[in-house]
């Protein structure tokens, strides 16, 4: 067997979205500390309950449950771009909701502030905005799989919201031959479906690809019910049941070289 491709999720894989939407949380709380003294831990629990509770609540979750969208993602993105009439709605919904996740966690720390709510919505988004952070390994990896194997990057989310990410690092696309989101393609990660699109997409048979990501429910469930070989990023040591199981287990990207010689 030989490899000929790989593929890569996105978010928390190469982009370290987790630590970019914990900073902006961390910037924005302190900023509600300074008007009403709370504290910015708790504030920042509060909300992201509140905002969960909130997103289950609308009738879009099942699409963004299906595109693979989180509350978090939620509360910065524009939702713009996609041809599905739920991104419509989502592009009504985003500024209310933003507000209104902000106004119940402050009202959970026994705070009524409506117009600093609506301050702390637009300073998460910018915050959030002005905040992508690539992992170190990421373009050491990139650069030594170019030329050797075909890329291509597979992410679920909005198309609009994955774009900007992208072009918060503009030298990130370009190593890629195909890049396909879930908001285009119109069914997220694990559906198989989807996973036969990219090895369609690259012309390859599903033994011949490896796909790389974070995600056992996502990126490793659905890698597995297409047979492609399934990479577990596991950088921070967290456990996984018998029911969904990588075929390799790494806690750096450069340990794929390793992966590929080994297959191949």
């Amino acid at each position: 067997m030989t490899i000929r491709a790989v593929c890569f999720d996105l978010d928390d894989t190469l982009l370290w979205d987790d630590r970019s939407v914990k900073e902006a949380f961390e910037e924005t709380c302190r900023e509600a500390q300074k008007v009403h003294g709370v504290d910015p831990g708790k504030l920042e629990e509060a909300v992201r309950r509140e905002a969960r509770e909130l997103y289950q609540s609308y009738e879009t979750y099942p699409f963004t449950k299906m595109i693979g969208i989180n509350p978090f993602e939620g509360l910065w993105a524009n939702f713009s771009a996609g041809e599905q009439p739920e991104f419509r709605q989502l592009e009504q919904l985003a500024p209310i909701y933003r507000k209104e996740s902000w106004r119940r966690g402050l009202i959970a720390l026994s705070v009524d502030d409506e117009e600093l709510a609506e301050k702390l919505a637009d300073r998460f988004v910018n915050e959030r905005r002005n905040r992508p952070h690539v992992y170190e390994e990421t373009f050491n990896v990139l650069n030594e799989l170019q030329g050797k194997v075909k890329l291509l990057l597979l992410t679920n989310g909005c198309p609009a919201l994955q774009q900007e990410k992208l072009d918060g690092v503009p030298e990130l696309a370009p190593y890629f031959d195909e890049v396909i989101i879930s908001g285009d393609f119109g069914k997220g990660k694990p559906d198989p479906s989807i996973f036969h699109h990219a090895l369609e997409r690259l012309g390859i048979q599903p033994n011949e690809g490896i796909m790389v990501g974070d995600k056992l429910t996502t990126d490793i469930k659905g890698a597995l019910s297409v047979g492609m070989t399934a990479v577990w990023v596991n950088r921070v040591g967290k456990t996984h049941s018998d029911e969904i199981v990588p075929d390799f287990e790494i806690k750096h990207l450069s340990e794929l070289h390793d992966i590929i010689r080994q297959l191949s």
